[in-house]
């Protein structure tokens, strides 16, 4: 996106958009058979070498901090001793929660039913796997499949969805002065963005921070950048919440067992080894863990390049297609770049072919997503962002803002009331994919 100003006016070039008429069965039959086969033995191979790398990184730190003292190394001065301690163990759990993300994503394999091609097994894994880390299973489970099957819908969508000019309290859109589709927008209408948005770096900062530790607990907790229409005090916990269905409740309930399970074990293990073992083993890398999810997740959904979609321009391959790969860390260089792609099993990385078919296993993703981007770009359509990171976080933070009250294919503002990217409409009509919402 460029810009240019005269005569109190702003006006960009802004990207376009090409806004997808392909069908499911177009995106499905790009994908080679075997992609979508499932191995109860090879994912739980991954379980395995999480759980080894995880282990090696707590034997390395362990081994680490015992040379750690003047008997085995001289230092300057002896507070260098406990803050080389400090930063040996910020490591350890900098490192453990990258590979535990990793856990959390065979997890969310096992709610898509992609761990094995029993059901009793993905649901005994995944609710073991995710209780541990504090996520209750299928409570989540079942709302992230209605995000799968409404991703980028205004009204439907679960999580990642984007406030409207009014919800916002912004002033009212003026057509003499500002163009709807964020293409140009005048000095003055530019101004009181600014100042009703409070637009600055550190405001962008520490939202964009708060929103990394924090996120992920409030939106299971209140719903927070959950979907604007369910009620005050909606929350993953409750089995009589708006978005579960009575047959569920039972499911809910088993949940907030696990949940329970796994506050008690936080709670021996504090009486059992003390709290500052055990924030210093778990909670800190969990920590992590929740960082990584929220990352990885808002960098795949917002973009001001990703159209948002009202119920008349909606359908479920554009809304498969409403999301992005990027490569985790891949702005710290190739090998950090290869390592985040690794250790979280390529979430990040093939994150449109998850959209499209969600039941592919990640060891097979990689092979499907090439296959799948070559169909897209016949179609000329490219869905690679920049590489996930803080930087990229802060960016997005900043140029997404807010999206129309009018309009049924929006595209986020930023705090100036531009847009970079507007809709271009290919020949042709999109297709539904018919997923039945009730039997999920």
């Amino acid at each position: 996106m460029s810009d240019g100003s005269e005569k109190g006016v702003t006006t960009v070039k802004q990207n376009v958009c090409v806004i997808p008429d392909l069908t499911i069965k177009d995106l499905l039959s790009a994908i080679p058979a075997h992609c979508f086969k499932r191995s109860a033995l090879r994912s739980s191979l991954y379980i395995v070498y999480d759980l080894v790398v995880i282990s090696g990184i707590y034997k390395t730190a362990t081994y680490l901090d015992s040379l750690i003292s003047p008997e085995h190394i001289s230092l300057p001065h002896p507070l260098l001793y406990p803050a080389a301690r400090l930063s040996l163990w910020a490591g350890y759990s900098f490192w453990t929660g990258l590979f535990a993300t990793g856990l959390w994503v065979i997890a969310h394999e096992c709610g898509h039913q992609a761990f094995s091609e029993s059901k009793l097994i993905n649901n005994s894994v995944g609710w073991v796997l995710h209780s541990a880390l504090g996520v209750p299973y299928h409570s989540w489970r079942i709302t992230h499949a209605k995000h799968h099957a409404s991703t980028g819908h205004m009204t439907q969508d679960q999580v990642f969805v984007p406030k409207t000019r009014s919800q916002l309290g912004l002033p009212s859109f003026d057509p003499t002065k500002e163009d709807i589709l964020g293409s140009s927008v005048s000095d003055e209408v530019m101004q009181e963005l600014k100042e009703a948005l409070g637009d600055s770096p550190i405001g962008a900062m520490l939202g964009a921070a708060t929103y990394l530790l924090g996120g992920w607990p409030a939106y299971l907790i209140r719903n927070a950048s959950g979907q604007k229409r369910y009620p005050k005090g909606t929350n993953h916990f409750n089995p009589d919440a708006v978005m579960f269905a009575p047959h569920q409740r039972e499911s809910i309930i088993l949940s907030d067992i696990g949940i329970v399970l796994w506050l008690a074990g936080i709670t021996g293990s504090v009486y059992t080894f003390g709290f500052w073992t055990v924030f210093r083993l778990y909670l800190v890398p969990y920590l992590w863990v929740n960082h990584w999810l929220v990352l990885i997740t808002f960098l795949q959904h917002t973009d001001p390049l990703l159209p948002h979609y009202r119920a008349s321009e909606f359908s479920f391959p554009r809304g498969a297609l409403a999301t992005l790969d990027r490569n985790l860390l891949g702005g710290c260089g190739s090998i950090m770049g290869w390592i985040g792609a690794q250790a979280t099993h390529g979430i990040s990385e093939t994150h449109v072919l998850h959209h499209v078919s969600s039941k592919i296993p990640h060891y097979n993703a990689w092979e499907a997503s090439d296959a799948l981007r070559k169909r897209l770009g016949q179609a000329g359509i490219k869905l690679e962002g920049a590489p996930g990171g803080w930087g990229e976080v802060y960016r997005v933070f900043k140029e997404c803002k807010f999206v129309e009250d009018e309009g049924n294919i929006l595209f986020y503002k930023n705090a100036s009331g531009l847009a970079a990217t507007r809709p271009a409409f290919a020949d042709g009509s999109a297709s539904d994919s018919g997923i039945e919402i009730d039997k999920i």
